[in-house]
């Protein structure tokens, strides 16, 4: 299957970037890469909510997980952690993708997020994300976020966001099919 690049949003200091267009029934997988994302506040969360047909506010119901894998720079701790902290059954915030961002310059975060067949109109959302980036305590951290969203109108905007502050970023959507 082919990957064909939709949009790029360039950020820089910027509260959020969202995507309010090209979210249609043309693909039935879309995928959001991350490169060089990279927070004013250390220690903030990097982030994820969508806004279904018609709907405004971004905040559609989510049933989610997500859970870190993790090596400290000193060799002293690597861990696979699951945190319930960053879940949500049946809540309508803001998604975790990477938790504790650090806001140092060689903090940035990469990784993905896979929004499949957004545009159907019988079917919850299913999604996952897997990333990389320094987190504010000196350890690399793996993220793992997955779940559904709960709505069977279709999704047309998402939007990406620290948990506070502003940020630099690339993302790019592209569609598979």
């Amino acid at each position: 299957m082919a990957m064909t690049l939709i949009t790029t949003n360039t950020s820089s200091n910027a509260a959020s970037s969202s995507f309010t267009s090209s979210i249609d029934s043309t693909y039935k997988l879309y995928i959001f890469k991350f490169y060089d994302v990279n927070p004013a506040t250390d220690s903030a969360h990097f982030q994820f909510q969508v806004n279904a047909s018609g709907q405004s506010g971004y905040n559609e119901t989510m049933t989610t997980t997500f859970f870190n894998a993790l090596h400290t720079e000193d060799d002293a701790t690597a861990n696979l952690e699951y945190l319930t902290a960053h879940d949500q059954a049946q809540g309508t915030a803001y998604q975790t993708l990477a938790k504790d961002h650090g806001n140092d310059a060689d903090a940035s975060f990469a990784g993905e997020l896979h929004l499949f067949n957004p545009s159907n109109t019988t079917y919850v959302k299913h999604f996952y994300s897997v990333a990389n980036y320094y987190q504010d305590g000196s350890r690399s951290y793996n993220p793992f976020a997955a779940g559904y969203i709960n709505v069977t109108a279709a999704i047309t905007n998402i939007q990406f966001k620290f948990s506070s502050g502003n940020m630099d970023a690339v993302i790019k959507m592209y569609g598979v099919g």
